[in-house]
């Protein structure tokens, strides 16, 4: 796996490791990739780690298939376990994401966070459930019912969100608002391998810029951290997801200091929570809502 160090001359005061890594049909063998790379990230001196979104398998989600729901884990259960631990010896804050059995015939897409001591410092439940070719999630996962509230750890109030929440403007507002500090996405997203090049480069760029707009609307840091690499549908249903990996991390005027291309990664930057403080000030966003005009929100779509 590449290691990647991004030099930022900032007055940064959090060092942040994003691990983006492909993943097999061997469940062990991606957990010790996991495990390895958040030793290395914390050996590193990385104070928070972020996983990508549901790494401890395929992205069984392209195609609908009833075996697939074994995958499944409680929470707490043997993953939380094993993090909890990593997340203890090591004094680090992680970001997972796993496929939660939150009871029988009842599955959710949770991000986990662990602090530093290993506590479980709370759960987010993926709020946007995509059903498009290839990401059939509606089938698998119940939306998430935790709302938008930040997770409040040892590094500081992390606003986690998962993948398809991603594109909405809305959520990392209400992030911003309940305080989070920063802005954080496990993703799962990639190319059709049959798309045109055009049509990839409109599709990646269209993605980096909504979140890059994400951070400077709320003026917070950002940090996506994506799987990579082709992986093909292991229940024969679905043609392929080419993942395109482009994991980054943005100051808070949606600057990226630090991005990899599609490959597996570790990559780190240090990002200073304070400028937010100062850049808020400069463009003060919050200050200008108009709460008393934006009551057609509430609507599905003004007729």
């Amino acid at each position: 796996m590449l290691v990647e160090k991004a030099e930022i001359m900032t007055n940064s005061n959090l060092k942040i490791t994003v691990v983006q890594h492909s993943c097999t049909e061997d469940v062990s063998a991606n957990q010790q990739q996991v495990t390895t790379a958040i030793i290395q990230a914390a050996n590193q001196g990385a104070k928070l780690v972020v996983l990508p979104e549901l790494h401890n398998t395929l992205y069984f989600c392209q195609s609908e298939k009833e075996d697939n729901f074994d995958l499944a884990e409680t929470i707490p259960g043997p993953s939380t376990n094993e993090l909890s631990e990593l997340a203890n010896d090591y004094e680090i804050v992680i970001v997972a994401s796993l496929f939660e059995k939150r009871a029988t015939g009842l599955y959710h897409n949770t991000a986990v966070v662990f602090d530093s001591d290993g506590s479980i410092a709370g759960t987010y439940r993926k709020m946007h459930i995509p059903d498009d070719p290839g990401y059939y999630e509606k089938y698998y996962f119940a939306p998430g019912d935790l709302g938008f509230q930040p997770i409040n750890t040892s590094v500081g109030k992390l606003g986690v969100m998962v993948c398809w929440d991603q594109w909405f403007p809305e959520a990392a507002r209400l992030m911003a608002l309940a305080g989070a500090e920063i802005l954080i996405y496990p993703t799962a997203i990639g190319w059709n391998p049959d798309d045109s090049k055009q049509r990839k480069s409109i599709e990646l760029d269209a993605w980096i810029t909504i979140q890059r707009a994400h951070a400077i609307a709320n003026g917070l840091p950002l940090i996506v951290a994506n799987r990579c690499s082709l992986e093909e549908d292991f229940n024969n249903q679905n043609s392929s997801i080419d993942f395109w990996g482009n994991s980054f991390i943005t100051g808070c005027q949606g600057e990226i200091i630090a991005q990899v291309k599609n490959q597996p990664a570790i990559f780190s930057a240090e990002v200073n929570l304070t400028q937010s403080e100062t850049i808020r000030r400069a463009w003060p966003f919050l200050r200008d809502r108009r709460v008393d005009a934006y009551y057609d929100l509430l609507r599905q779509y003004i007729d």
